[in-house]
């Protein structure tokens, strides 16, 4: 399915400028891990819209909040090292979180792509716009939520958000977006 910058603006809720940016590096990623159909397409955009802000963040917004500190030292992300959980914070379309999620992210991509980057040396090319759309899809390949929007139900997409938030953060908002995303590309 041939994705249009309207579609793309619809299904987000990202302005015109973001979806001429973004339309291309989303694309190409959803061609690369079979994000190809309209009620695959609808759950994936519907998601990182909401996951980036309407394709505005590829970096967690830092203050740190005291979830945010909670990620120093947690041997379950990986940050193992002081200062890992700064440097590792959410970034991508899909908030990459933790060390080990930043190498996991390098090694899944690197099946896919030659030359992948080392996100977990150089952490901020996650934000790279490729990177950022890339590991989205790796990422949603990885869980197998292709299978889950396929079912096309509330209920699939629920346990999507679950998969991809570990619970239910901004499930409303998610939700008004995959609706609009289903009414432009179904």
């Amino acid at each position: 399915m041939q994705l249009t910058q309207e579609q793309l603006r619809a299904a987000t809720g990202c302005t015109r400028d973001k979806a001429e940016a973004w339309l291309p590096h989303i694309t190409q990623a959803c061609e690369v891990f079979g994000i190809n159909t309209p009620p695959r397409l609808a759950a994936f955009l519907a998601q990182i819209g909401h996951e980036s802000g309407r394709l505005v963040y590829v970096r967690e917004i830092w203050g740190p909040t005291p979830a945010q500190q909670r990620y120093e030292g947690r041997a379950d992300l990986g940050n193992v090292q002081p200062g890992d959980g700064r440097r590792y914070q959410g970034r991508g379309l899909i908030q990459t979180t933790g060390r080990a999620n930043y190498a996991a992210t390098r090694d899944g991509l690197g099946a896919y792509l030659p030359h992948t980057p080392d996100f977990e040396a150089v952490p901020a090319l996650l934000e790279r716009p490729d990177m950022a759309a890339m590991s989205a899809a790796w990422y949603w390949h990885s869980r197998g939520l292709n299978a889950l929007a396929d079912v096309g139900t509330d209920d699939a997409f629920v346990r999507i958000t679950r998969k991809i938030n570990g619970g239910t953060n901004g499930l409303a908002d998610r939700q008004a977006l995959y609706a609009a995303a289903r009414e432009v590309l179904e």
